[in-house]
């Protein structure tokens, strides 16, 4: 069983997409206040990164994607 790791700023999209698949459905609510899609555009930027780029609240961002891991 995988151990509840945290979620953090420093990890790209792809990291956290490739080790938790679920959190796609969190960047995808994201995509229209980024005006592009985040997994498509910012694959290789840290989410610190992303949250600078499109003015996205990166305590919010982290909460939602931390909420999808499984225990």
């Amino acid at each position: 069983m995988k151990r509840k790791e945290s979620i953090s700023a420093d990890l790209t999209i792809l990291d956290v997409v490739s080790d938790y698949p679920e959190t796609e459905a969190i960047f995808k609510t994201y995509d229209e206040k980024a005006g592009e899609c985040l997994c498509c555009q910012c694959l290789f930027e840290t989410l610190q990164q992303v949250a600078e780029t499109y003015n996205l609240d990166l305590p919010t961002l982290l909460a939602e994607l931390n909420s999808t891991i499984p225990d």
